[in-house]
């Protein structure tokens, strides 16, 4: 049985990471992929997609999305991956066409015209989601859970207390933990863990060529340790893929949307502030060799 979903990204190499698994696993059926401006501007992000998909002789659609936050100015994170998103590899020139529609109208068609509810999987700033829920609130009851990369429990890493993504656009974040539609919170409690080893990266390019693009890639991602590199994003698919691998605890998030500590994701860890309501699973724990194995399964899985 198949899990259809709909990524909504910003590449970003981690992104490109996580595309990467969603195009080629049986296991997932990708419907579209829509981008938004978070790594780097909307142009590119939307050029990175159309990148992968094509280096993997795919058809799925790609629209462009919002060019910048609802309400925040935009800031990216070229000093993490590049001014293009995506350096290291040359990829083909020849790239399909973006749909003429906007993403949100992408999101629109795609959910209502699915035969069954719809997994979206954003792993960027969540402003067309956002921008979605805001002009089709029909959509919701259409949608089976959002598996959405971002925010964080113990840590920030664009500030002390905010996670790149919600920081991004923390009003939009705001709305999409606001909605109703079920949510899970891949937030960096875990891709902070499941850092993919220098081992494995190296590995990558004996593996096939898909294995070297990655490589060739990932290496450029400038947040780099001596224990591995975060392949934040590639933690959804992991999620969908292998739920049992995570550890999660249902909670209210609240979104700090002003002042000091704007993009924080503050967890009602005790219950005690929302009568026991929750509206997230919360990841709090990985399996960190499981994920490192998984990824070069996958990769090694992909047929030149």
């Amino acid at each position: 049985m198949t899990t259809k979903i709909i990524m909504d990204t910003d590449p970003g190499i981690d992104d490109a990471a996580a595309l990467t698994m969603a195009i080629n696993d049986p296991k997932i059926d990708l419907k579209l992929v829509t981008t938004v401006a978070g790594n780097v501007t909307v142009d590119k992000t939307t050029i990175n997609a159309l990148k992968i998909v094509r280096f993997f002789n795919q058809s799925i659609p790609v629209a462009g999305g919002a060019e910048q936050p609802l309400f925040k100015d935009f800031e990216d994170a070229a000093r993490i991956h590049g001014e293009s998103g995506m350096p290291g590899y040359d990829f083909p020139t020849d790239l399909p066409t973006p749909l003429k529609k906007t993403a949100v109208e992408a999101l629109h068609d795609e959910i209502m015209a699915s035969d069954e509810p719809i997994t979206l999987v954003p792993t960027g700033s969540y402003t067309n989601i956002a921008l979605l829920f805001s002009e089709y609130p029909e959509v919701k009851s259409h949608i089976k859970e959002i598996v959405a990369m971002g925010g964080s429990l113990s840590m920030g890493n664009m500030t002390s207390a905010a996670e790149f993504n919600v920081f991004t656009d923390p009003d939009a974040a705001a709305i999409m933990y606001k909605s109703g539609v079920p949510i899970v919170m891949v937030g960096l409690d875990i891709t902070m863990k499941a850092l993919l080893t220098h081992k494995s990266i190296e590995t990558l390019p004996t593996l096939n060529e898909a294995g070297k693009m990655l490589h060739d890639i990932i290496i450029h991602d400038g947040d780099n340790s001596d224990a591995g590199i975060a392949m934040h994003d590639v933690n959804t698919i992991f999620y969908l893929l292998h739920p049992e691998a995570i550890t999660t605890k249902d909670m209210w998030i609240d979104v700090v949307t002003d002042g000091a500590a704007i993009g924080e994701t503050v967890g009602d860890i005790r219950g005690a502030y929302h009568d026991g309501k929750t509206n997230a699973k919360v990841s709090v724990d990985i399996d960190s060799e499981a994920f490192n194995k998984w990824f070069i399964e996958e990769v090694r899985a992909i047929k030149d």
